[in-house]
């Protein structure tokens, strides 16, 4: 994911676990807020998202919804704790979650 500097202005990008639900990506950060990614994210919400060989413009915001977030949170664990060696309750519970609603247009 790329996001854009809060204070730079520049892009960033980042490598980041992601889990699909019709267009719209979600994500947790483990750091919550203090993450400088989602930092980056609460000053300029436009995003691209690179997935294998193509990139994905969209807006980001965080999960604000309980419903959303409890969907985002199964999302995630649901991917990655089949191959993940070690237990992620712990992160799935605490972590911030965000989405990527991507443009239906890209």
């Amino acid at each position: 994911m790329t996001t854009i500097g809060r204070t730079s202005g520049r892009a960033r990008t980042i490598e980041i676990w992601f889990a699909g639900h019709g267009l719209t990506v979600y994500l947790l950060a483990g750091d919550g807020d203090h993450s400088h990614w989602v930092r980056n994210i609460l000053a300029h919400p436009s995003v691209t998202l690179r997935v294998d060989d193509r990139t994905y413009p969209g807006q980001a915001r965080l999960v604000l919804d309980p419903g959303e977030a409890e969907c985002a949170r199964d999302a995630l664990v649901a991917k990655y704790q089949p191959t993940y060696p070690g237990d992620l309750n712990g992160w799935r519970d605490s972590a911030l979650p965000v989405a990527i609603d991507l443009d239906a247009d890209a």
